[in-house]
């Protein structure tokens, strides 16, 4: 069976390029002529681990293929998946255009029986909305074709959404045709040979479980970012709270990381999505509310902290401020709703001087971070940190795990360490000679050797 993926953005390309490493033959089409036409010349829009190589091995052994025409397209296609934007409208809710419109052009160019996959985030009721769509333009043309549509939501992280793909937690699947339900199971049948990962459920509770899942892992981080300020107000601390709450086996580790908010494309868009479904069946959304407004402090913790530390020390004006980290999480080039835009965005208005380094999102910041003269990109940490008054780690990427922090102190005027992800050991770093501050726990300093002359560097470790 052919498949055709409508869109070739961040899940249309990883899904095409994941059924063409199965074999399939798959198709990906998209409307911007200037991307279909770098991405057969094997230019990549997005940075994502394995997936270049992925659609290169695939373009060349013809089972990958790009277009910008409809017609070829769904003519070939048993399958068609979309995957279009969107993105958040002016009520919160997401706006359905691009679904809109590529179900018209499906219903233009049907030739037989087709499944219909959306990919696509959409509130409880799209798929409905797309089986509508696509009968009513059958009907203009006067044709009766069979076709059935299947809510079959994405849940790849950035970062690992190839591998995501390949070896999946679940694949949610909301149909109401056994036929449709039979070519779902062989469509997935090469990613269950291991163990059946297949969940079937009506189209609404396939709708909603993307939307819910976001929320839940958005309000675990949210939660555990309040408790650090809480923390910080009382003498905790964050890092063995949450120890302490993760070693039990109902609550678990993951997405227990106190830190500077989160960002991207899916958690903020959701959430807003989720609060505007609530709010259109009269359901109070306080929950998800305080989720929202949690994350927004929190990315203005950051500066706030920085504006604090220099409060006595001449304030930030003229001050050289390092960034670590601009994309919202580490491997990927992703920096929408990123936290590190926030902080800039201040730091800027604050008159500070910026020195900017990420291992792959610094091409898309130049792209919407203002021409300025205070503002300038690095080629790696250590120049990142010459001359600055402070450093900040926003983005934990695994090569700042191991810093040359001998150099760095060196080569600073300063010797603040803001630690927005809680990546080092406090006492160890003020034992290094740095003034460090992180998210939940007491600030230390590098005066602390000389009142804690028994704790040797020896005895730390990093939190992990």
């Amino acid at each position: 069976m052919e498949i055709l993926i409508v869109g070739t953005g961040y899940v249309g390309l990883v899904t095409g390029a994941s059924f063409a490493e199965m074999g399939y033959k798959v198709t990906c089409l998209d409307q911007n002529l200037e991307k279909i036409e770098q991405l057969k010349c094997g230019q990549i829009p997005i940075y994502e681990p394995q997936l270049e190589e992925i659609i290169k091995r695939n373009v060349a052994a013809k089972r990958l293929l790009f277009t910008t025409n409809y017609k070829e397209g769904v003519e070939r296609a048993t399958i068609c998946i979309l995957a279009v934007d969107t993105p958040v409208g002016k009520d919160g809710a997401a706006d359905l255009k691009s679904i809109t419109a590529a179900s018209i052009s499906l219903a233009e160019h049907m030739n037989g029986y087709k499944v219909i996959i959306n990919k696509s985030t959409a509130p409880i009721g799209t798929v409905h909305y797309i089986q509508k769509t696509i009968r009513d333009h059958l009907e203009k043309r006067a044709v009766t074709f069979g076709f059935d549509v299947v809510a079959n939501p994405e849940f790849l992280k950035e970062g690992s959404a190839v591998a995501d793909f390949m070896r999946p937690d679940r694949v949610i699947i909301g149909c109401e045709s056994e036929k449709a339900a039979e070519i779902m199971r062989e469509l997935y049948k090469p990613f269950m040979l291991s163990f059946e990962r297949l969940y079937f459920m009506d189209i609404a509770s396939a709708e909603l479980t993307k939307y819910a899942a976001n929320a839940m892992l958005a309000t675990r981080i949210s939660f555990m970012n309040w408790l650090a300020e809480l923390c910080e107000k009382s003498g905790a601390d964050i890092s063995c709270v949450r120890k302490g709450i993760g070693s039990d086996k109902r609550i678990g580790f993951a997405f227990l990381w106190a830190g500077a908010g989160f960002g991207g494309s899916c958690f903020p868009k959701d959430l807003k999505a989720l609060q505007a479904i609530g709010k259109s069946h009269d359901l109070s959304t306080s929950m998800i509310d305080s989720v929202i407004a949690v994350n927004e402090r929190q990315k203005e913790l950051l500066f706030e902290k920085i504006e604090t530390y220099f409060q006595d020390r001449g304030g930030l004006k003229g001050k050289t401020i390092g960034i670590l980290g601009l994309s919202f999480k580490p491997d990927t080039d992703d920096i929408r709703e990123a936290p590190a835009l926030v902080l800039i965005e201040k730091l800027l208005k604050a008159k500070a001087n910026l020195q900017l380094f990420d291992p792959v999102a610094m091409p898309n910041a130049k792209k919407i971070l203002p021409k300025s003269d205070e503002l300038s990109f690095c080629d790696d940490a250590l120049s990142v940190a010459k001359g600055a008054d402070a450093l900040v780690l926003v983005t934990e990427w695994k090569e700042f795990r191991l810093l040359d922090f001998e150099s760095i102190l060196t080569l600073m005027k300063g010797k603040l360490f803001l630690d927005g992800r809680n990546q080092y050991a406090p006492i160890e770093m003020a034992k290094r000679g740095f003034d460090y501050i992180s998210i939940g726990r007491a600030p230390v300093f590098s005066a602390l050797e000389q009142e804690f002359p028994w704790i040797t560097t020896k005895e730390l470790s990093v939190d992990a």
